[in-house]
């Protein structure tokens, strides 16, 4: 089994924060939510293991890249509110229990579409980006949200889109889509974590989007 390598490992962000305990960085991330190398650097220590799992369970690699992605997505959110109460010297097992009894629930609830219906790609889009990326997308007006799927995830013209939404009732030009199609992706782009844009994006201009679920990631 080919257990994928994240190259964010490598950054030096990330890095900077390997001698961290389990507790130590939980506590940074739910300090620092305008941060996401916290969340970046949990995800490289045990991205191993919540794939090992999920591997298993997935009858392909592309639903278990799917999986992958729902659990961590999950996680993302409840990690928030998760308190470390065990003693120090069983802090990283407790933790890696609880990474991997909330894998157990995620693959237990999960229905996974069939091959042919998922379009997420683990490499285009690795959990810790998609997880920010959704959460600024969520910040936009959704005219603009509606737009910026169509655009980015169903790679939607200008025109077809306008298309779209003149039949909906709403009087709009491919122009006036342009317009503010680039207005969107810049408030999508600022809205992100500056170490998440720094971590994975760089100097890209118009990041790949998703809106409810990992699987609207373009390819």
């Amino acid at each position: 089994m080919h257990i994928p390598h994240f190259s964010e490992s490598n950054h030096p962000f990330v890095k900077s924060l390997f001698h961290y305990s389990d507790r130590e960085l939980l506590t940074l991330f739910q300090r620092h939510p305008e941060q996401g190398k916290y969340f970046t650097a949990i995800f490289c220590r045990y991205s191993p293991i919540v794939y090992t799992l999920v591997r298993h369970s997935a009858r392909s690699p592309v639903q278990a890249d799917y999986l992958f992605a729902m659990t961590w997505r999950h996680m993302f959110y409840e990690l928030r509110g998760l308190d470390l109460r065990e003693d120090q010297t069983t802090e990283s097992s407790s933790f890696q229990n609880w990474l991997i009894n909330m894998t157990a629930v995620c693959i237990n609830q999960a229905e996974l579409p069939s091959v042919e219906s998922i379009h997420y790609d683990l490499k285009a889009a690795p959990p810790p980006l998609w997880c920010y990326l959704e959460q600024a997308l969520d910040k936009l007006r959704p005219g603009v949200r509606l737009m910026t799927v169509m655009a980015q995830t169903f790679h939607w013209s200008e025109t077809r889109i306008a298309a779209y939404l003149q039949a909906e009732g709403e009087p709009i030009s491919p122009a006036q889509v342009r317009t503010q199609l680039q207005q969107g992706y810049q408030i999508l782009e600022a809205d992100l974590p500056e170490d998440i844009r720094v971590i994975y994006l760089r100097a890209q201009v118009t990041p790949p989007v998703s809106e409810s679920q990992p699987d609207a990631v373009p390819i």
